[in-house]
């Protein structure tokens, strides 16, 4: 059960107030389900989003979880982060909203480094 796939969730479109998860130092076989199901006692999941890489097709190591309400949110966050999946340590926090890279950027300067 996936839910909004196409740039903004139902949520952000119907003006609710939820919590973006991050969840970062997982096992590349953590599955989205299973990802639901350790947020699931904390109040309702309405998106789970693992990260693939998208050339092998293999999980990054770290996902996102949206929750409705933003109390029930932080306290799967205190409860979850630094616990155990699979025998290895969650990070689990607020995700940033994503920031503008400004595309490929400049380093500045000449492309130097040779000669002289």
């Amino acid at each position: 059960m996936k839910a909004g796939r196409c740039g903004r969730s139902f949520l952000k479109r119907k003006g609710i107030n939820e919590m973006n998860i991050y969840v970062g130092n997982l096992l590349f076989d953590v599955t989205e389900d299973e990802l639901r199901e350790a947020f699931k006692p904390f109040g309702e999941v309405t998106e789970v989003r693992l990260i693939m890489d998208k050339f092998s097709g293999k999980s990054k190591g770290f996902g996102f979880i949206e929750m409705p309400s933003k109390e029930e949110a932080k306290k799967a966050i205190e409860e979850l982060n630094s616990k155990e999946m699979k025998g290895r340590a969650m990070t689990v926090n607020e995700a940033k909203p994503k920031t503008d890279r400004g595309g490929r950027g400049s380093r500045g300067g000449f492309g130097g480094g040779r000669g002289v």
